[in-house]
C-alpha cells in the first residue's frame, strides 16, 4: 500500500515512544535553559533555513550521500486540528487523496514521474501532522520539487475519486480494529480526553469515517484550510546545496498563496479522578496500560527530558522493577512506557503484558508503588548519567541516511515549526538532576489524573 497512518502503537499495540532521546555534551548539572545553548548541539550536520514570503519554510541539510536525496514536506495538520464534530479523519483521509493527481500530472504520470527519477515516495498521518516524503536520485532534485509543489497547490479529484479513497479509509479503519490494542487504544484516548480533540484518533471516529463519502465539499474545505505555505515546511537532506534548494523552492512554492486559517483548539480541563476503560476478552493475552496525564512539548522545560530518562530508568532490562515482575516472579510478559511529544498536552504512557489475569490488579499495583517511590527516593546518580549516554548514543547512531535524518528533524518541525528546536530540547538533558525526576514524578503521575485501559477474561479489568 502507497500509504500508512501512524497511529502512534507499539507493536504490541499501546502509545507508541517517541524518537529516541539524546543529547551531545555533558553540562554542569546546573546549568540554565540559556546556558545549554552554549554547549554543541545534538544535532551533528549543517542545517540552513530560509523562510519564503508566503510563510513557507525551506530547511536544506547537506549530508554525504553521493547521489541521493529526501525530500520531506511537513504539514502541521493532524487529527489535533480536526475540531468540527462529524468531521474526524480527514487529515489521514489526505494522506491517501494527494496521490489521486492534478491536471498537469495525473496520478499515472505522477508515478511515471517517480520511476524516471529512481523515487520512491509515500505519507504518514499523526495527531499533529501530515508527512510527505520521497527520496531518490539528487541530479533530479527539480522534478520531484515540480512535482510535489504541483500537487500541493493544484490536487484536483473528481468526487468519485474521492468517494473512492474515503471507501479506502474505512477499509483501512475496519482492518486496524481488528486488533484489541487498537480498540484500547481508542477507548483510553476517548475516556482521557472531554474536549480536547486528542479525544479521537488518527483514524477519527468510526461514525465519521462510515459517513465520509457523503463529506465531498468538506474535503475541498479542509485542503484550503491547511495546504497552505504557512503549515508547510519543505526539507531536503542529502547530496544538495542549500542555494541550490532555495533556488528551486522560489521557482515552485513562492507563487503559492498563503490562507488565514486557524483551528479554535479546545484545552482539556484538569481531570480529577482515575477513569477505567475494559475490553473483554478471555482469549487474548491480558494487558493493563497506564495512561497519566502528561506534558505538551517545551524546548525550554525539562519536564519531558526528565520523563523520558525517568521512564527509561524504570523499564529498563536491569531495573528492579522489570527484574521483580519480568524475571524473577515471571508475572509479566513485557513492561515499557514513554512519555508522548506532542503540541498540548497528552499522555505519559506505561503498559504490561501480563501472563496471568489474576495477577492483573497485582502488577498494576507494583507499577504505581515503583512510581511513587520515585517521588521520594532519588535516582542513582551513575544510573542517571549512564541513561543520558546510551539516549544519546541511541539517537546519534540513527542519523545514518538522508530519510533518517529527515525523519528526525521533521518532528521538530511539526512540534513548534523550527528544527533548530532539536538542539534546544537535547540540550536540556545535561541539565536533569535527580532531583527533576523526582520533581517530574511529583508532577505527572497524579492517581486523579490517570486513565486504566484493561483486555482481560472477564466483564470489568479488576483493577480499581
Amino acid at each position: 500500500m502507497k500509504h500508512s497512518v501512524q497511529t502512534w502503537l507499539l507493536a504490541a499495540g499501546l502509545l507508541a515512544a517517541p524518537l529516541a532521546q539524546a543529547q551531545k555534551k555533558a553540562a554542569p548539572a546546573a546549568a540554565t535553559p540559556a546556558a545549554a545553548s552554549a554547549t554543541a548541539p545534538a544535532f551533528p550536520y549543517p542545517m540552513q533555513q530560509k523562510q519564503l514570503a508566503n510563510g513557507m519554510n525551506v530547511v536544506t541539510v547537506p549530508f554525504d550521500s553521493p547521489g541521493l536525496a529526501s525530500v520531506f514536506l511537513v504539514v502541521r495538520a493532524g487529527s489535533r486540528d480536526e475540531v468540527e464534530p462529524g468531521h474526524t479523519g480527514f487529515a489521514h483521509f489526505f494522506e491517501h487523496v494527494m496521490f489521486r493527481g492534478t491536471e498537469k500530472y495525473s496520478k499515472e504520470q505522477y508515478d511515471q514521474v517517480l520511476k524516471s527519477v529512481g523515487a520512491s515516495a509515500n505519507a504518514n498521518t499523526s495527531l499533529d501532522r501530515t508527512v510527505y516524503h520521497m527520496t531518490g536520485n539528487a541530479t533530479m532534485l527539480e522534478k520531484m520539487l515540480e512535482v510535489e509543489a504541483d500537487r500541493f497547490q493544484h490536487l484536483k479529484y473528481a468526487e468519485h475519486d474521492f468517494k473512492a479513497e474515503a471507501g479506502a479509509v474505512k477499509g483501512e479503519y475496519t482492518k486496524n480494529s481488528a486488533s484489541l490494542y487498537t480498540q484500547l487504544n481508542e477507548k483510553v484516548a476517548d475516556a482521557a480526553f472531554d474536549k480536547h480533540t486528542y479525544e479521537h484518533t488518527t483514524m477519527g471516529f468510526f461514525k465519521d469515517v462510515v459517513d465520509m463519502p457523503n463529506q465531498y465539499q468538506y474535503s475541498l474545505q479542509f485542503f484550503d484550510r491547511f495546504y497552505r505555505p504557512e503549515y508547510t515546511t519543505l526539507l531536503v537532506v542529502g547530496d544538495v546545496k542549500p542555494e541550490q534548494v532555495n533556488q528551486l523552492a522560489d521557482k515552485y512554492f513562492s507563487m503559492w498563496k498563503r490562507g488565514s486559517y486557524q483551528p479554535a483548539i479546545t484545552q482539556e480541563p484538569e481531570q480529577t479522578a482515575p477513569r477505567y476503560v475494559h475490553i473483554q476478552n478471555a482469549n487474548f493475552p491480558p494487558l493493563v496500560s497506564l495512561s497519566y496525564r502528561g506534558p505538551a512539548f517545551n524546548d525550554q522545560s525539562k519536564d519531558l527530558p526528565a520523563l523520558d530518562i525517568l521512564t527509561t530508568m524504570l523499564f529498563s532490562d536491569n531495573s528492579p522493577l522489570y527484574q521483580k515482575l519480568v524475571v524473577k516472579e515471571q508475572k509479566v510478559r513485557f513492561v515499557g512506557g514513554s512519555p508522548n511529544y506532542t503540541r498540548d498536552p497528552y499522555l505519559t504512557s506505561i503498559r504490561a503484558s501480563v501472563v496471568k489475569a489474576a495477577d492483573m490488579a497485582y502488577v498494576k499495583d507494583e507499577i504505581t508503588k515503583a512510581l511513587e517511590d520515585l517521588k521520594t527516593t532519588p535516582v542513582d546518580a551513575k544510573r542517571l548519567a549512564d541513561t543520558k549516554s546510551a539516549l544519546k548514543y541511541s539517537f546519534l547512531m540513527g542519523l545514518d541516511s538522508p530519510d533518517q535524518i529527515a525523519n528526525g528533524l521533521a518532528e521538530f518541525i511539526w512540534l513548534t515549526g523550527n528544527p533548530q528546536s532539536l538542539n534546544n530540547f537535547y540540550a536540556l538533558y545535561d541539565q536533569v538532576t535527580p532531583a527533576d525526576i523526582q520533581a517530574a514524578a511529583k508532577k505527572y503521575f497524579v492517581p486523579e489524573h490517570l486513565t486504566v485501559g484493561t483486555i482481560g477474561p472477564n466483564a470489568t479489568g479488576g483493577v480499581q
